[in-house]
């Protein structure tokens, strides 16, 4: 191993995956039905919460489904028990992520698990990591899946004005007809590779672009840039939510999916620097915030608050069994939780 790949193994600054999967093996060793009476303690807690408007305005932001009783038949048929959910093929982190509050229900229970980047509304409601961001999306029910590679926040201590005057990008972009092409990030690659105000690279895989193929740079790495591009792949923007947290700006077209980070709430010029689907402004924008570090401050501000309210642990899980609960019920109509 090279001297650069073990320095990024040992500063990604990445959430664990050996934790994460010990902690979540672990689980599976709790009996369930001493989870089934600590989902009664925790939910019966929501009354007495200063807070509760704002969980369930989550809960229903997050699951928009209305009773369809007499369609919970037909849905019935392409769903299985809660008992009977396999480990996903696109990843042990969907069914683990899922698992979390599943456990504390009935296991034969219906519902419908489809795992990986879902980029269209399912036909049956399902609980799902991601949604496209249209009106007509109450099938998908968002639940905070593949958190071990998303939710990542950072404790960023350099500021916004000791930062370079670059924007940064790194990651997977693939080659047209490759499978996981990721169009947008090539059209952005091609139009700004060699550009002197930014510092690009794709990662190394079995399909890219040599010429553009640089090292992976750790989290701490990017936080030398007042930019970092949250460019979206096969769904949303994996690194949005630490861009937010840091000190430097996040930049990106408005997206056009969303996953438990709500990405639908954020407003550009608010929380992140907006800029067009084609990306023709990116250079004005940095040097309006490069002229303007107090305009810069206040979106960082911002971007800290927003993230904040994902922070609180114990809240977390509350709207989540929620959001299971609400589920549940509406697919199993009469049935007992």
């Amino acid at each position: 191993m090279s001297g650069r790949k073990l320095y990024y193994l040992l500063n990604s600054g990445k959430n664990s995956k050996f934790k994460y999967f010990f902690k979540n093996y672990m689980r599976l060793l709790c009996p369930k039905a001493i989870c089934r009476i600590r989902r009664e303690h925790i939910i019966n807690n929501l009354s007495r919460r200063s807070d509760m408007d704002y969980v369930m305005h989550r809960v229903n932001y997050y699951n928009k489904l209305s009773r369809h009783d007499s369609l919970a038949s037909k849905w019935h048929e392409s769903m299985i028990g809660l008992s009977q959910q396999e480990m996903c093929k696109e990843g042990k982190v969907y069914f683990f992520d899922s698992y979390e509050y599943s456990r504390f229900f009935k296991q034969d229970l219906r519902w419908k698990l489809l795992a990986g980047d879902i980029v269209d509304v399912p036909s049956v409601p399902s609980i799902v990591k991601s949604r496209p961001l249209v009106d007509d999306n109450e099938c998908s029910v968002l639940l905070n899946m593949d958190k071990v590679r998303h939710f990542i926040f950072v404790n960023d201590k350099k500021s916004f004005e000791q930062k370079k005057n670059m924007a940064v990008f790194r990651g997977k972009i693939g080659v047209p007809g490759s499978p996981m092409f990721k169009e947008n990030r090539y059209r952005f690659m091609k139009q700004f590779m060699g550009n002197p105000l930014c510092d690009l690279g794709e990662i190394k895989s079995r399909y890219c672009t040599p010429e553009w193929v640089v090292d992976k740079m750790t989290i701490g790495e990017h936080l030398d840039f007042k930019f970092i591009l949250a460019l979206e792949g096969n769904d949303v923007a994996s690194n949005l939510k630490w861009v937010m947290s840091s000190n430097s700006l996040a930049v990106m077209p408005r997206p056009t999916c969303e996953t438990w980070f709500m990405e639908g709430k954020l407003v550009g010029g608010v929380h992140y620097v907006e800029i067009r689907p084609d990306f023709s402004d990116l250079e004005e924008k940095m040097q309006y915030y490069i002229d303007n570090p107090s305009e810069a401050q206040k979106i960082i501000e911002n971007a800290h608050r927003y993230v904040a309210q994902f922070r609180d642990k114990k809240r977390e899980r509350l709207i989540s069994l929620l959001v299971m609960k609400k589920y549940l019920s509406v697919v199993n109509p009469g049935v007992e939780l």
